[in-house]
């Protein structure tokens, strides 16, 4: 990692459908109840996109929000990088879609499929990046629709997910949120354990694929929780070893809002009480790679972060995949 970053967030932005679909709702579709979905989860409220509402066109509304918020055209654009697992097409690219959208037509663009881990994967590059001199002006943006991949007939899983997008500017000037560092991991040996078994170069769609439901999404519960809070607690203390802070310097815990269970289990780990961990699961549910980034984005419009805050983000998710990023509050403008 470089010892003098450049690379920080500007704006952020994001966007969540107008449909609320509630544990009630769910009580009428599966055998489930509003009590145990609370209690083992933490949901209480997930968003679903409209039937002709698509992973780019929310990924465009978000993005339209970190832009505005950033001050950034655009035009200003080196790169888009969009992190989905529910992409429009298998290709192209719900990047270079957005990039149509935008009408960023200097941008670079590519998608990054590293599941719920992939806004911070996307932030990996983007430092990488900025901090190497290569591009000043980088967009990340995170958009799901889980809906679409949701088998709403599996209490396992229907109870846990949810659509929406979030997105920021990431530039090598400005105040705002010093990517200081970030730290990522992978382990293929457990890539069943989150899957999508069907629909690729293995399984391509045929009637069999679709009769047995292999388009949907499928997940082992009590294999992901087992190693989810293992591998995230590992990479948030590789970043704040990296940068010399202690525990007791996180000002907040951003997380992937996969579960309320393993939430508290990191924050009890970190030593940090729960009103310093920012959540939205009870609102949003899981909605894959967005979900840190619209947690990030509700905390900076409804906090006001001092000089110095630092707060540590981490994800973990299907491939199986995890990181961990440390951001720092600069206000002070920088032009490096």
């Amino acid at each position: 990692m470089s010892k003098t970053p450049k690379a920080r967030i500007i704006g952020t932005g994001s966007y969540l459908p107008e449909r609320i679909l509630t544990n009630q709702d769910l009580e009428s579709m599966v055998n489930t109840s509003d009590e145990w979905i609370v209690t083992r989860t933490g949901m209480k409220e997930r968003r679903i996109a409209r039937e002709d509402e698509y992973t780019s066109d929310m990924a465009f509304q978000a993005s339209l929000r970190a832009l505005e918020a950033s001050g950034i055209t655009p035009g200003e654009l080196d790169l888009i990088i969009c992190a989905t697992l529910t992409s429009d097409y298998i290709f192209p690219s719900t990047a270079c879609l957005l990039q149509a959208k935008l009408k960023a037509e200097r941008a670079a663009a590519m998608d990054v499929q590293a599941a719920c881990t992939g806004y911070i994967y996307c932030l990996s590059q983007a430092k990488a990046y900025i901090d190497s001199g290569m591009y000043k002006n980088i967009l990340i943006v995170a958009s799901e629709k889980l809906s679409s991949i949701v088998d709403y007939k599996d209490r396992n899983t229907c109870i846990l997910f949810g659509d929406g997008a979030s997105a920021c500017v990431v530039s090598d000037r400005g105040s705002g949120l010093v990517v200081r560092d970030v730290s990522l991991g992978a382990d293929g040996e457990g890539a069943e354990f989150i899957i999508l078994p069907a629909g690729g170069s293995r399984r391509p769609a045929s009637l069999e694929t679709v009769s047995e439901g292999l388009h949907y999404l499928k997940m082992e519960g009590k294999e992901v929780f087992k190693h989810g809070v293992r591998r995230m607690e590992a990479a948030s203390k590789i970043c704040l070893e990296r940068v010399g802070l202690t525990e007791d310097q996180i000002s907040w815990l951003i997380p992937h809002q996969a579960n309320i269970r393993i939430i508290e289990a990191i924050a009890k780990r970190f030593n940090v009480p729960m009103e310093k961990v920012f959540m939205t699961i009870h609102k949003y549910g899981n909605t894959s790679a967005s979900s840190i980034g619209i947690a990030l984005d509700e905390l900076l419009k409804g906090t006001d972060l001092k000089e110095g805050d630092n707060l540590l983000l981490f994800g973990f998710g299907a491939g199986l995949t995890w990181g961990a990023s440390v951001l720092t509050c600069v206000h002070e403008e920088i032009n490096e």
